[in-house]
């Protein structure tokens, strides 16, 4: 059977660096949109030689801000995409968008360049937070975006923050309830992180904002978690909600460990060569890259294979993120291993008994207590 592959495009520009924002993203004052549409359909071409022989089964433009890439390019990589790989007949196609009125106008081009998915970092609902996050759009932006996307778009997502300073989880829950009647099928719900090396790093570090504490914050979590159950949208990882079927099929690509490449600067892939996976980290900055692509087809600065219990260790990590947990047999096939029998009872016994994992014929998972401390698990279990 051909291997599924997912293909992530990065365009690594913003028009400004969000404060909260770790992503290899930058500010130009011009980008050469040609030079660029050429560097990345040079890369693709590369990618599908050192991942032949796949079915591609999604496709992802993220960065930075995918939408400001002229619709040209965007269909010009889809088109390129097909012809250099088997693709599925339903192949999901993403791309992330801010909402502002400049680029929504650009989703109906978009659409018909082949996207049927769009992902928009809204963030936020109200004024102050989406100032104190350095969005550029407003509320009413937001709104009509939404209206946009569902216009042209069959599927569409979008991103919230909380956790935010001065929020409460009764201004949190005001707003989940607003989100829920604007959403369609899929909502992304991220509680806010103070990134190393980010804006939001140093000032909070200077006292500039103070964080809603540990009890908020995770009362947050917790009323996210039932009220997105209650009302058909249950998390299928820690952050990410859905109605049955609607998961982003490209990050459950990810999370199952499966094949990717990835093109564009700072782009990353995994994909299997032989008993082990390919690993591929393409250079970060966004000159260096292009130059690297014009001159040596490719902008790659790091390839590797993982294998062995590395390979199992990578394997856990993305796979105890989804709430279905671990799928044991697919696990065994794409990390060479049972996970239950690679990791042993002494190590994996004492956290059923506390009820953080379960462990049953067909699934290791976190539970629902288990998931909110997902990273202190991870350190035990990998240690």
């Amino acid at each position: 059977m051909t291997q599924p592959l997912g293909v992530y495009v990065h365009w690594p520009f913003c028009k400004s660096k969000c404060p909260y924002c770790d992503f290899n993203s930058h500010v130009r004052d011009g980008v050469e949109q040609a030079r660029w549409r050429k560097a990345l359909l040079t890369e693709l071409e590369h990618a599908a030689r050192e991942a032949p022989g796949r079915r591609v089964e999604t496709m992802f433009f993220g960065g930075g801000t995918p939408s400001l890439m002229e619709p040209g390019t965007v269909a010009a990589l889809i088109a390129r995409t097909r012809a250099l790989w088997d693709c599925a007949p339903e192949v999901e196609i993403t791309l992330e968008a801010n909402p502002t009125s400049v680029e929504a106008r650009r989703f109906a081009a978009l659409a018909q360049a082949g996207v049927n998915r769009v992902s928009l970092g809204v963030q936020a609902l109200d004024i102050g937070p989406l100032g104190f996050l350095g969005r550029e759009h407003s509320p009413d932006e937001a709104l009509e975006a939404l209206d946009t996307a569902r216009a042209h778009f069959d599927r569409f997502s979008f991103d919230l923050i909380y956790a935010r300073p001065g929020q409460t989880p009764e201004a949190w829950a005001d707003e989940l309830e607003r989100a829920l009647g604007l959403a369609g099928e899929h909502l992304s719900l991220y509680q806010l992180t103070i990134e190393r090396g980010t804006r939001f790093f140093a000032d909070h570090g200077r006292g500039a904002f103070v964080l809603p504490d540990e009890e908020a914050a995770a009362e947050m979590f917790e009323l996210t978690q039932a009220r997105m159950t209650a009302a058909g949208l249950p998390a299928y990882e820690i952050s990410n909600h859905a109605r049955p079927g609607a998961a982003c099929r490209h990050n459950l690509i990810y999370w199952r460990y499966q094949d990717y490449v990835g093109i564009g600067p700072g782009a990353h892939g995994r994909f299997a060569e032989g008993d082990a996976k390919r690993a591929t980290r393409r250079l970060s900055g966004p000159e260096a890259w292009l130059d690297s692509v014009e001159r040596d087809g490719h902008g790659t600065v790091e390839t590797s294979l993982v294998s062995g219990r590395d390979r199992v260790e990578e394997a856990l990590m993305m796979g105890l993120r989804l709430s279905e947990g671990i799928d044991r047999a697919l696990f065994a096939e794409v990390a060479g291993a049972d996970p239950v029998d690679s990791l042993g009872d002494a190590r994996l016994a004492p956290l059923v008994a506390a009820g953080f994992l379960e462990i049953d014929a067909t699934h290791l998972r976190a539970t629902p207590a288990g998931r909110p401390v997902l990273n202190a698990l991870l350190e035990r279990l990998i240690a």
